[in-house]
């Protein structure tokens, strides 16, 4: 029989036999996944329509606005300005409306509280209420308090006393009133900032009574506009779930 070693080189080992490997298999084709697709667009309304919403003095939809412009390029947003004193009745008029609360007989509405304002005390710049940062109940004791015709506090329990003049029509006048140095004037924030005058200024007081800025639109007009802007205002997003 034939050896089946092969010579080794002189001064070496034996160069072991050739080992065949054995065949490497196909790679295999992965098939692609499908890319996730974009839930798909409601297709927009065209057609031409206005979005009203009333405004109570004060208040600053200035941001809803502009998202409401990005988002809703197709209907017009139309501002009305509306009195607290003849707010519910206005709602009824409109798309919807940013109203002060309490508001009466809102049975048939839908009603959404947004935010707080603290109320701040007006005063002229020369008066020595105006030294401190923020004021008390009781550093406004034996101060005369105007409570303007167009209110939107209510009573406040503050140890003031009532001015020995008539009642003053509306806020504006009342801080011009106060801009003499006649009495004190306490409304929510926005108020003040919204008829500030260079003779005024103001300072939040601790403890008093707040103003609740609520979006308002009656229950049997809930339409797609309306659910729009409650999305706007709750700040979802275009995308977004109800």
């Amino acid at each position: 029989m034939k050896n089946d070693r092969r010579r080794a080189p002189k001064g070496g080992r034996p160069r072991p036999a050739k080992t065949q490997r054995p065949a490497q298999k196909p790679a295999q084709k992965r098939t692609p996944r499908p890319s996730p697709q974009p839930a798909p667009t409601p297709p927009i309304d065209e057609t031409p329509r206005v979005f009203r919403l009333g405004v109570i003095p004060g208040a600053t939809p200035g941001k809803w606005v502009d998202a409401w412009k990005g988002r809703m390029p197709q209907v017009d947003i139309e501002l009305v300005p509306i009195a607290v004193a003849g707010q519910r009745a206005a709602v009824d008029d409109l798309d919807a409306a940013l109203v002060r609360l309490p508001l009466d007989d809102r049975d048939d509405l839908h009603v959404i509280p947004l935010y707080d304002e603290i109320p701040v005390v007006v005063a002229s710049v020369d008066s020595f209420l105006m030294a401190t940062d923020r004021l008390t109940a009781d550093d406004l004791a034996g101060q005369v308090l105007i409570t303007p015709g167009d209110d939107v506090l209510g009573p406040l329990d503050l140890p003031t006393q009532a001015p020995s003049f008539p009642t003053i029509g509306s806020t504006e006048d009342a801080v011009a009133t106060v801009a003499s140095g006649v009495g004190i004037l306490v409304v929510p924030m926005s108020l003040a900032r919204l008829h500030h005058r260079k003779d005024v200024d103001y300072r939040p007081l601790l403890g008093g009574r707040t103003s609740t800025v609520a979006l308002a639109w009656p229950r049997a007009a809930t339409t797609p506009d309306v659910e729009t802007f409650v999305g706007i205002v709750r700040g979802r997003t275009a995308n977004s779930s109800r």
